[in-house]
């Protein structure tokens, strides 16, 4: 369904896209820190599609296999929902927001205790399709014509 058909968009929809084509996918409750997560998202934002998912698929990452599959996703609804041709599409907008943290005991020395967090995420990719822009005419050079009506003051430069 193309965006000009949507009668009710979504809040969220609104927020990472506008009144911009393209889609968006999310995975929320992720078992891994948003700080790992993060720097993998900053890896593939910007890039194309094809170039984001072949950066994906060799990353060490653990999180790249998560981003790997809402990027999947998120493509895979522009295609279908929006009809967009998926050799335009690039990731335009890449958030990670911190989920619930699950606290852990762990026994120390002397019957102490230290707590362990347990972070997770909340992974959000957008694409968008790339914007073609015509070239432009040369621009003509303008000649400033100089004033002569500078005054003259008693200091010399």
């Amino acid at each position: 369904m193309p965006t000009t058909e949507r009668r009710r968009q979504s809040a969220r929809r609104e927020s990472l896209l506008g009144d911009r084509p393209g889609a968006f996918a999310s995975a929320r409750y992720v078992r891994i820190t948003p700080m790992k997560a993060r720097r993998v998202v900053d890896m593939v934002r910007g890039l194309p599609v094809d170039a984001a998912l072949d950066l994906l698929a060799f990353a060490p990452q653990t999180a790249a296999t998560t981003v790997h599959k809402v990027l999947e996703s998120a493509v895979a609804n522009a295609v279908t929902t929006e009809d967009l041709d998926r050799g335009d599409l690039v990731v335009t907008v890449g958030l990670v927001d911190e989920g619930p943290t699950m606290k852990r005991w762990r026994p120390r020395a002397q019957g102490r205790a230290t707590r362990i967090l347990k972070r997770t995420s909340h992974i959000t990719l957008a694409v968008e399709p790339v914007v073609k822009q015509e070239p432009k005419a040369p621009a003509q050079k303008k000649t400033a014509a100089k004033k002569t009506t500078a005054k003259k003051t008693g200091k010399s430069a």
